[in-house]
């Protein structure tokens, strides 16, 4: 059990690890592409930071005996904590770094961000409605229905960012010796792989010991990687919005969420409704619900500004702690 629980640890370290490695090497494929903040934080960044959370379902399906049970809590643990913490985050990153950034309102792109939580709730919608359906039929409709709708969205918001155009370059890139000139196709291509392949390891490592704990305390293999994928996997990255809220890239912060939120509720639910069978226990119609409701409350400072308040955070943060808290009760 120690072993297990200490192997865990490590498979957090190189997801994430593998996370900044590929994060880094997809700004600077956006900045190439000459594309706008809002593209590269809705699709880009979001996508990039969404990719170890969407490994895990895919190497849970594949490696079999829990590994439904696992996709199932892996796929919808991420929109639960982007929809709820990650927001809750956001706003308290307004408060504290008001003083240096002389607002406490964030600077939002209205239309994007309206558009990343308007299809996410109709998206995500469907996918929970699709837990209470037993048709196999179905469910591959709803996948199929689901990558389209993210295909239209990826292109959409790419046309957007051109006609935005480019911003200022991103970090020096980890695998550009020179730390000065662009880097090279080769050197961005090699990076991207290396960050997909520590992702992957990751996530091998973590669908394995997920394994091995739950048998070993007799708790739902869904439960605990309900709680703690997201945790591992998408909090750590959810920094980046933080830190940009701090330099006053607000369009980029909220982006790298919304985005998140439209790729996990089409992508990798798509992969669950055809490759597991997609039924839902109590802890995860109440991750469903929560997550649901955190994007609906998101669309509040979408309307009005900008303005994350007190109140607004307050309720992020309980919708999270309550669901956890019901969470682990049920199971």
């Amino acid at each position: 059990m120690p072993l297990a629980i200490a192997l865990l640890v490590l498979s957090f370290a190189v997801l994430v690890g593998g996370a900044f490695v590929f994060t880094n090497a997809v700004e600077w494929a956006g900045s190439k592409l000459n594309l706008g903040h809002g593209a590269v934080g809705s699709v880009l960044a979001a996508v990039a930071t969404a990719m170890p959370e969407s490994l895990i379902p895919i190497i849970a399906i594949v490696s079999g005996e829990q590994g439904g049970e696992i996709a199932v809590g892996a796929i919808l643990g991420a929109p639960f904590l982007l929809g709820t913490l990650a927001m809750a985050l956001c706003g308290i990153s307004a408060l504290v770094f008001r003083a240096r950034r002389e607002r406490v309102a964030l600077d939002l792109d209205r239309p994007a961000m309206v558009t990343d939580l308007a299809v996410f709730l109709g998206a995500f919608a469907v996918a929970v409605g699709l837990g209470a359906v037993g048709s196999r039929p179905v469910r591959i409709a709803g996948a199929v229905l689901l990558l389209l709708v993210y295909a239209g969205y990826t292109w959409r918001t790419l046309r957007r960012g051109r006609e935005e155009g480019g911003d200022e370059q991103p970090p020096a890139m980890y695998f550009d010796p020179s730390k000065q000139d662009p880097p090279s196709g080769l050197q961005l291509a090699a990076q991207l792989v290396a960050g997909v392949l520590l992702m992957v390891g990751g996530a091998e490592l973590f669908v394995t010991q997920v394994e091995h704990i739950a048998k070993a305390v007799g708790v739902d293999a869904l439960v605990l990687a309900l709680v703690l994928a997201p945790l591992a996997s998408e909090l750590p990255e959810k920094i980046n919005s933080v830190l940009w809220i701090r330099r006053g890239k607000d369009t980029l912060a909220l982006g790298n969420i919304t985005g998140a939120m439209v790729f996990q509720c089409t992508i990798p639910v798509g992969v669950g409704l055809a490759f597991t069978s997609w039924s839902f226990t109590a802890p995860a119609w109440t991750a469903g619900a929560a997550a649901l409701a955190g994007g609906a409350l998101a669309l509040v400072p979408a309307l009005r500004g900008g303005r994350f308040g007190p109140p607004l955070i307050a309720l992020w943060l309980a919708l999270y702690l309550g669901a956890v808290a019901a969470i682990l009760t049920v199971s």
